[in-house]
Order: C-alpha cells, then sequence, then structure tokens
C-alpha cells in the first residue's frame, strides 16, 4: 500500500464522520496535500456514508536560504490573516469553524517551532479539534519536541529539495532522489548543488517504497 493511501485511511479512522477542513500550508505541501486529498475522496467514494470536507490555503514563510529564521512570516492573499479575518467577519463561519475538525497538511516538520506557533493561532479560533499531517519529520536535536498527529517519513536532519520542497524557489520540480540515482541522473548544477549544501533531494511517489521506511517502522 502506498504510504499517502495509509496516511489518508489513517486520517479517516480517526475523523470520520466528522466535517473535515483541510488547510494546505503553501507553498511546499501542495503536492502531499493534493496527493493525500486525492486518496481520501477515493475512499470517501468508497465508503458507507460520505464525509463532508472544505478546503482552504494558508502560506508561511520561515525559511531565508537554507536555515529557519525563527519567525514566521504570513504572505500571499491565503494566508493566517484571511483565515482570522473570516472567522472575525462572518460570524456563521465562527460558529461552524467550532464544530469542525481542522485539519492541516504540512511538508516538513522541522524544528518544530513554525508548527507550534501556527497552532497556537489556529487554536485562537476555538476549533473542537487541530489534527496535523506531515509527509516529513527530521531527525534533528534541535527540535521543540513537537510531533505530528500524522507522519509519512523520518528523515536526515538536512535540508531537503524536490517534490515541491524548494531552495529559495529553485527545486520544486525535482522528482528523483541522489540516494536511488547515479550522478548522470543530474544536471552539473543540481549535482554541485546537493554537495554544497549537503542535501536531500526528495524523490516522486512511486520511488518512496525502495528509498524510505515509513515512520511507524522506526523506533524515535
Amino acid at each position: 500500500m502506498d504510504r499517502t493511501e495509509r496516511l489518508a485511511r489513517d486520517v479517516l479512522k480517526e475523523m470520520g464522520g466528522h466535517h473535515i477542513v483541510a488547510l494546505c500550508v503553501l507553498k511546499g505541501g501542495y503536492k502531499f496535500f493534493a496527493d493525500l486529498l486525492d486518496y481520501i475522496k477515493a475512499l470517501n467514494r468508497n465508503s458507507d456514508g460520505s464525509i463532508p470536507m472544505t478546503v482552504d490555503f494558508i502560506r508561511l514563510k520561515s525559511y531565508c536560504n537554507d536555515q529557519s529564521t525563527g519567525d514566521i512570516k504570513v504572505i500571499g492573499g491565503d494566508d493566517l490573516s484571511t483565515l482570522t479575518g473570516k472567522n472575525v467577519l462572518i460570524v456563521e463561519f465562527d460558529s461552524l469553524y467550532k464544530c469542525l475538525f481542522s485539519f492541516f497538511f504540512k511538508d516538513i516538520i522541522d524544528t518544530g517551532k513554525t508548527m507550534q506557533t501556527l497552532l497556537s493561532m489556529v487554536k485562537q479560533h476555538n476549533p473542537k479539534m487541530v489534527k496535523v499531517a506531515s509527509l516529513l519529520v527530521k531527525r534533528t536535536p534541535r527540535s521543540v519536541g513537537y510531533k505530528p498527529d500524522f507522519v509519512g517519513f523520518e528523515i536526515p536532519d538536512k535540508f531537503v529539495v524536490g517534490y515541491a520542497l524548494d531552495y529559495n524557489e529553485y527545486f520544486r520540480d525535482l522528482n528523483v532522489s541522489n540516494a536511488s540515482f547515479p550522478r548522470s541522473h543530474f544536471s552539473e548544477p543540481v549535482y554541485k548543488f546537493t554537495k554544497e549544501k549537503n542535501c536531500f533531494l526528495f524523490p516522486a511517489p512511486h520511488h518512496w517504497n525502495r528509498l524510505m521506511v515509513p515512520i511507524s517502522h522506526i523506533k524515535l
């Protein structure tokens, strides 16, 4: 079974039967978000009872080059300030939001500081339940101890590019891994970049089975 499908099943098992507000953290989370939602929708269609789902997007930024700055910047039109505004200006939405289940899709949980700050902001609007789904969690001594509710893989403490994850907006479209493909599969600039930055090229989903080990099989 594909790892994303497994996560989708876990989500529906824990949150099924309730209206889910699915919030995608842009930009890095959009491919994982789309893939995961496809599985959730497919499972939803084949289930006895259909679960209502609302989709929205927020955009955060805490990285400059390859380092987390520690300061969360909300940029773009679909960000947290827009979401907060809806709760304040539209009373019906605020009342409805309190009885819905909010579900976040995050690309990487790095130190955990970004997500802790985000959750603190979201909880000001009193959702009934907040769950976080993250494709990746890094093994790092800099972690604040935060663990998401649904996790795809645990990875080394390296900067990650590919599968919509970027380095200053570059390399989002890379879909191979330097762990499973020889140097000849990369252009010289990409190969040089990965060596200089000691980064990890994250593969497309069809390569996951031979590259990664699900976090459920790893002792934390």
